[in-house]
């Protein structure tokens, strides 16, 4: 079997591993806390190194639309043009998570949080938690889907 099948395969295991335990996780948790109501879910519980964690998408939440030398992305385009997102909707404010960024750590805190995933569209990275980088969530620079066609070319790939 040739290697880069062979490493497909070990990332497609790996995934559905990561799946199976989180659901186990969430399985066990959502039976104690059927069993008795009043039970809370005690960290003690799960593994030393169990992360507890949010995620989020940045063109979804961050907003800052241009500013700080951002640069305009497919989705900035997409949105911007009249009738293609209902209520012609934008990512220009979103959760204005990047003015908020601070307040919304602090709330990932206050929940017992030590994990972020996010994704990254520009380098925008928060150092102040243990991280988790989805590489592209749908938000790719222009320029590459103008040249390149986007993912769908070997030239991206």
């Amino acid at each position: 079997m040739a290697t880069k099948t062979k490493t497909k395969i070990k990332i497609l295991q790996n995934f559905c591993y990561s799946v199976i335990v989180f659901f186990l996780c969430s399985h066990a948790a959502a039976q104690s806390l059927a069993q008795n109501e009043e039970e809370e879910v005690q960290r003690s519980e799960f593994p030393r190194d169990f992360f507890f964690g949010t995620s989020t998408s940045s063109y979804q939440i961050e907003g800052a639309f241009l500013e700080d030398g951002k640069g305009i992305s497919n989705w900035d385009v997409f949105t911007h043009i009249p009738g293609k997102i209902k209520n012609n909707d934008t990512g220009d404010v979103a959760d204005d998570h990047y003015h908020r960024f601070l307040e919304d750590i602090e709330l990932m805190h206050s929940m017992g949080m030590n994990a972020y995933r996010f994704s990254i569209s520009w380098t925008r990275i928060l150092p102040s938690m243990e991280s988790f980088v989805t590489i592209h969530h749908h938000d790719l620079p222009i320029e590459l889907e103008k040249r390149y066609g986007g993912w769908m070319s070997r030239q991206m790939q």
